[in-house]
């Protein structure tokens, strides 16, 4: 029985609720008054207090994924683009993944990483190999980073994970902090979730892989990870252990696209109705070829356009999450589902451990090859170019603004009021400190521009107070 309040994976994933579904979606696909009706319900509305989402149902969603009726897949668009600039305006994130152990005792077998790959090269970072990553991605200006390891209980315990948190946030190289760690590691305990709290972690981020339950058996043969259950119930032990922010997300390619979106949209509604909070982030990867993985061994791929109607459709679905796309895509494809709602990417990323602090880049520990290998400084003037605003912003993490807190300033619309000023404050800083001529040219034109846009007179004046005290050294500043 489907039951979104349920602590049960089975009930809240519910693969009848979703089968339903989907034939409902086959059987409205051409229905134009519903599709008209579902779109104007997800439009923003505004109101005394800001502007209004209501969202959609994964039912709701999924008549819209099936729809394939141009005229109607256009509004889609032009909605997903209404909504992302409601609410996110023109600003993207900026992160980096750091690996820092792949070392793993589960059998995926869609991941290099797997046991029984015996071919490719081990590696566990120490605290002075970590200490020498961060300096690496501090040169190149990130603060934000998303830590990746595999799961093994000896080589990589919770003990392990701490101290390289720890690590990363006590190194300050030059002008250099990263202020903001975001962890993606396996399924684990409540306590384990406290711990990681303790430390001072933004986001736990988790993906699903897939819904399916029996595919996912099938995928995960071996080791810890085969317990779906356990794994689909994660974020529920997470928000437990007193993490506000939770990040979801599936692998696209493993099974089939209808059936990974509802599935996704309904863990998003269990999270609402139960900690009455959403997923703080959706990410959306796609299965890439690694070191003896072939995606072409799974048939559920999907087309770059089945990809940019995902993405449009999460952001229409789920209005106020944040939305994640990484450099397993290509720049052609980040630039086409930029505007459709991606509000966090990450720049410059190596996918190896130890990657950062090797001139060259390295691919024997590679988790999936990188489609998009820029640099940093190429990611961000190439973003102001396309009229984005690069935010290496973590205010909202730093001032507690995490959770129901930071939802009901999205909600309102009022988080634009701290994060447009901070996203200008936190790109000066960029400029100043790591840009290339061109792109320092590039963004103080930007920046320029954007000042006009802080509706808020007082915080105009604050912010050009700020940026002069920026370009004059000193650093930090955030609202």
């Amino acid at each position: 029985m489907y039951d979104p309040k349920s602590l049960c994976a089975d009930d809240f994933i519910n693969d009848e609720e979703i089968r339903e579904t989907l034939a409902y979606a086959d059987a409205n696909k051409n229905n134009v008054e519903l599709i008209d009706q579902i779109l104007k319900k997800a439009k923003p509305q505004k109101t005394s207090r800001g502007i209004h989402c209501a969202g959609l149902s994964h039912r709701e969603a999924s008549v819209l994924l099936a729809c394939d009726i141009p005229e109607k897949v256009e509004e889609m668009y032009a909605l997903a683009r209404e909504i992302k600039q409601a609410f996110y305006g023109n600003r993207i994130v900026m992160f980096a993944p750091l690996y820092l152990s792949n070392y793993c005792v589960n059998g995926c077998l869609y991941c290099p990483y797997h046991l029984k790959n015996k071919h490719i090269a081990r590696k566990k970072l120490t605290q002075e190999e970590v200490a020498a990553e961060v300096i690496a991605l501090q040169d190149m200006g990130h603060k934000r980073l998303a830590i990746e390891a595999g799961e093994d209980p000896v080589n990589n315990p919770i003990e392990y994970i701490l101290e390289c948190i720890n690590t990363i946030y006590s190194i300050k190289h030059k002008n250099g902090a990263i202020r903001r760690v975001n962890v993606n590691i396996a399924a684990t305990t409540v306590e384990n979730y406290r711990r990681l709290k303790d430390a001072g972690i933004g986001t736990y981020i988790l993906f699903q892989e897939t819904y399916h339950k029996e595919s996912y058996l099938k995928l995960h043969p071996t080791g810890p990870k085969h317990d779906y259950n356990y794994h689909t119930e994660a974020m529920d032990r997470a928000m437990e252990g007193g993490i506000d922010d939770v990040g979801l997300g599936v692998l696209f390619g493993l099974q089939l696209y209808r059936y990974e979106f509802a599935g996704l949209l309904m863990h998003a509604e269990h999270l609402e109705a139960v900690h009455g909070v959403g997923p703080h982030t959706i990410s959306v990867p796609r299965v890439k070829r690694a070191d003896d993985i072939d995606p072409s061994a799974f048939d559920n791929g999907i087309s770059d356009d089945i990809f940019a109607k995902l993405c449009a459709l999460i952001r229409i679905a789920v209005p106020y999450t944040g939305m994640i796309i990484s450099t397993r895509e290509s720049q052609a494809v980040r630039e086409k589902v930029l505007p459709l709602g991606v509000s966090q990417i990450s720049g410059a990323s190596r996918t190896s451990v130890g990657g950062y602090s090797e001139k060259e880049r390295p691919h024997d520990t590679e988790q999936f090859d990188v489609s998009d290998q820029r640099t940093l400084d190429e990611v961000v003037e190439w973003l102001m170019e396309q009229g984005h605003i690069p935010s290496f912003c973590t205010a909202c993490y730093r001032e507690g603004r995490t959770g129901d807190r930071f939802m009901s300033l999205c909600k309102t619309g009022q988080i634009q009021n701290c994060c447009h000023p901070n996203a200008l404050m936190t790109l000066k800083e960029y400029l100043m400190d790591y840009a290339s001529s061109n792109t320092r040219k590039v963004g103080d034109a930007l920046i320029g521009k954007e000042l006009e846009n802080i509706p808020n007179e007082k915080v105009r004046a604050l912010v050009k107070k700020n940026l002069e005290a920026i370009a004059q050294g000193q650093r930090d500043f955030r609202l």
